[in-house]
């Protein structure tokens, strides 16, 4: 939770505002933090499930499921990104209070967007971004918290607490900057921020209550938690490539600051470079 509030108590302190260079760093840093959380970790957990011994060799050894899921996922994920904005620009017009207010965000949020986008469109993106990235968080923490309180063994639980405490709250900092260009009201930022804090405690008390029943290598569980792993890596490693990365380091503000676009590559390189170091532990 604290992750997701920072960026939206940014508000408050003017050096942390969307526009300003501080908060891009920031930024960049959690998106490189998310894309190693799909690479690094929720990917290989995948592949594990996937090519277990305790799963029937066919089909499960002879077909590699767990990147033609994610690949498919990447790809419906673009599909909702897609049909998203379309649905946006035909339901959403805005009335002329709301133009006005629009280019006010324009000018705050512009360094995220092309040139070519009006501040309209812009606020669309923000949003449909910041809706199916809180998806992709939200798969993916029901699945370790399951994992975390299915499991009895002590040694696995402290590493995956410690990992699961670095990825959560820097993936809740990247969500909570999304959710803060979207420019929400008060009660949307709410139940966004509230249902990314529940969902890893809702997997942990999910897990505790099926122990008796839930075991880690029966192949039900084995598949049902290996295809979630997939599909939740190929949403986040498309959201954190094309949304957040390749969104902000096209647009205007690091194009025109080469200064601040090599810094901003170096956050990415220390976010996903730690997330892969905690790989070695959990």
């Amino acid at each position: 939770m604290m992750g997701a509030l920072l960026p939206l108590l940014s508000r408050r302190v003017p050096a942390l505002q969307p526009d300003t260079k501080p908060f891009v760093l920031i930024k960049a840093f959690a998106s490189g933090v998310i894309l190693a959380t799909g690479y690094m970790h929720v990917l290989p957990d995948s592949f594990d499930c996937l090519t277990s011994k305790c799963l029937p060799e066919k089909p499960w050894s002879k077909f590699p499921f767990t990147t033609f899921i994610a690949m498919f996922s990447a790809v419906f994920t673009l599909m909702v990104d897609s049909y998203a904005m379309s649905w946006y620009k035909k339901c959403k017009t805005p009335d002329k209070n709301q133009d006005q207010e629009l280019k006010t965000l324009g000018h705050s949020h512009g360094h995220g967007s092309s040139g070519n986008d009006n501040p309209a469109s812009q606020l669309r993106r923000y949003r449909v971004v910041a809706q199916v990235l809180e998806l992709g968080i939200v798969v993916h923490s029901v699945v370790i918290g399951l994992s975390m309180g299915a499991s009895d063994n002590v040694c696995t639980i402290r590493p995956l607490v410690a990992a699961l405490c670095f990825h959560q709250f820097f993936e809740g900092i990247g969500l909570g900057g999304c959710i803060l260009q979207a420019d929400y009201e008060k009660k949307m930022k709410a139940i966004m921020v509230f249902f990314f804090s529940v969902t890893t405690p809702f997997g942990i008390a999910l897990g505790l209550g099926l122990s008796n029943v839930y075991r880690e290598n029966s192949p039900t569980a084995l598949v049902v938690v290996g295809i979630l792993n997939a599909v939740s890596a190929g949403l986040l490693n498309y959201m954190a490539l094309v949304d957040l990365l390749a969104s902000d380091f096209m647009g205007e503000k690091l194009q025109n600051d080469m200064k601040l676009q090599t810094i901003s590559y170096v956050a990415v390189i220390l976010g996903a470079g730690g997330m892969s170091v905690m790989a070695i532990w959990a």
